[in-house]
């Protein structure tokens, strides 16, 4: 009868515990996308030790990351990797490229088509939900990559000449702030309601009955946009 080496006969072992593993780890791993992270990330630290210690085959090797990855989707890891934003999403808040109305540059003329002004309330035409305009750019001022993603089709493209506004919204909880860049044919003004939004005060003095007054650095920027007009 063959004479099995330690390692060898380790391996076995552990490759006849791989189903019964998996149950413990469903079990162990809680309920929660939280509790499931950390228990695969000691899972996988301990394998790590694990490897480097005892184990040399690259057959076994190339197993157990097969069983890795279907460990890491068990337990959600994949799934969350999958949720983190890319950095461009962040850039709609604030960015120094002048892309979703960030651009410091003074928006004097007021073009004739840009029909909407800082300080406005409007409403969203396809959620209907209610936000205030912050900024705006004649044209489309994003990059390429959320041009591309955004606007696929003809009618979207003809959508990129047209001005485009962020937009302030009130989020889900009382806290809460969503912001968004979109384009004048999504977007309708109200007159005489005042929205409940966060941070609105670092860019408005008080609310005058119909809309929002700009803080003299925005007013600025937008020096025709109190005027009365469209």
């Amino acid at each position: 009868m063959p004479q099995l080496g330690p390692a060898a006969a380790l391996q076995i072992a552990l490759l006849l515990s791989a189903v019964p593993a998996q149950y413990y780890i469903s079990r162990w791993c809680g309920s929660t996308a939280a509790q499931r992270y950390h228990a695969t990330t000691r899972l996988l630290r301990i394998w790590k030790q694990w490897r480097t210690s005892y184990l040399n085959a690259s057959a076994w090797s190339d197993w157990t990351n097969q069983q890795l990855s279907k460990v890491k989707s068990l337990v959600g890891l994949g799934q969350e990797e999958e949720q983190v934003s890319p950095p461009i999403e962040t850039m709609i808040f604030d960015n120094d490229h002048g892309f979703f109305g960030a651009s410091k540059a003074v928006r004097s003329p007021r073009p004739p088509f840009v029909f909407l002004r800082v300080g406005e309330v409007v409403m969203e035409r396809k959620g209907h939900m209610i936000g205030v305009v912050v900024s705006w750019d004649e044209e489309l001022r994003a990059p390429q990559e959320w041009v591309d993603r955004m606007y696929s089709n003809s009618e979207d493209t003809k959508a990129e000449k047209t001005p485009h506004y962020k937009v302030l919204f009130g989020g889900p909880g009382p806290s809460s702030l969503m912001v968004a860049y979109l384009p004048q044919t999504q977007l309708e003004r109200l007159t005489g309601m005042r929205p409940d939004i966060p941070t609105l005060e670092n860019y408005f003095t008080h609310f005058d009955g119909t809309r929002f007054v700009m803080q003299d650095w925005l007013r600025e920027l937008f020096p025709e946009d109190e005027t009365e007009g469209d």
